[in-house]
């Protein structure tokens, strides 16, 4: 049984490509955020998006209309009690999310399935902080998300069959390819992305060679499409940081350690792409 209407909390580069990619299957997306001012950037992406598919002859102008249509915004998250599945995709941050998981729970009715787009976060805990632990389960999409055909499917300890066969089914009906994945810290492209990511921070940090050598190096050796740093900008080294904190608190290990220089960056405000500057400058 398919989804009748899709809620997505989130409306930055991963709410807004999960908004973009189910409205593009016909179905109707409440997508939700505090600012207004977020939701208005999200749309536009999505217009953005659309643009480009039609420049490509992949979409025309009417089949742009009428998924826009689809989608509708708020900053109330009440309006999300009509939705059948709720998918969050807000910041990487363990009390936010449990926060968010806590009041949709109060919102949504008993038999709406929660999702949850972390890309490192138990679970499992998520999970626990709501009276319905057996509909929640992961659904980790990969960005950009209305091009990369990937889905992590994350089952809590007390997911049930049910519920994570059908965000099985949902992912697959959005043309997307569904690997499970173990609720560990990471689970499997982040436990194994993200220490890499860091090890070119440290190759960095210790002067073994520069931010372009570094990502030439890793295209033309191990024919990568993008260098680490190019993508570590293109994620945001404050997502990088969360997610190597949440690997090294999870699993104890000093191989895990975020690189000093990582964290310089981030208290610096240079996050990569959507702050103007990163290991790369973007505003010039």
């Amino acid at each position: 049984m398919s989804f009748k209407k899709v809620g997505v909390i989130g409306a930055g580069q991963m709410g807004n490509g999960i908004a973009q990619v189910v409205a593009s299957h016909q179905i109707s997306v409440m997508m939700m955020d505090v600012a207004e001012s977020a939701l208005e950037r999200g749309v536009k992406t999505i217009a953005q998006s659309c643009d480009r598919l039609i420049k490509k002859e992949k979409m025309t102008e009417a089949e742009k209309g009428q998924l826009l249509s689809r989608i509708q915004t708020t900053t109330d998250m009440q309006t999300l009690k009509s939705c059948d599945f709720v998918v969050e995709a807000a910041t990487e941050n363990v009390d936010l999310k449990l926060k968010i998981f806590r009041q949709l729970d109060e919102v949504c009715g008993p038999e709406t399935l929660l999702a949850s787009n972390t890309s490192s976060i138990s679970i499992t805990k998520i999970a626990s902080v709501t009276r319905r632990p057996e509909k929640v389960c992961g659904m980790h999409f990969m960005n950009p998300v209305p091009l990369m055909v990937l889905v992590e499917g994350i089952r809590g300890l007390q997911t049930s069959d049910q519920t994570f066969q059908r965000v099985k089914n949902f992912a697959e009906q959005l043309g997307k390819t569904w690997v499970e994945a173990k609720d560990m810290p990471g689970f499997a492209v982040n436990r194994i992305l993200m220490p890499m990511i860091n090890e070119a921070v440290y190759a960095l940090h210790e002067g073994i060679a520069s931010v372009e050598g570094i990502d030439a190096a890793m295209k033309l050796g191990t024919n990568q499409p993008m260098g680490p740093l190019t993508l570590a900008d293109f994620v945001g080294l404050d997502t990088c940081l969360a997610i190597m904190n949440v690997l090294h608190d999870g699993l104890g290990d000093t191989k895990y350690r975020p690189c000093p220089l990582l964290v310089k960056y981030v208290e610096a405000g240079w996050l990569g792409r959507k702050s103007g500057r990163g290991f790369y400058k973007y505003n010039e």
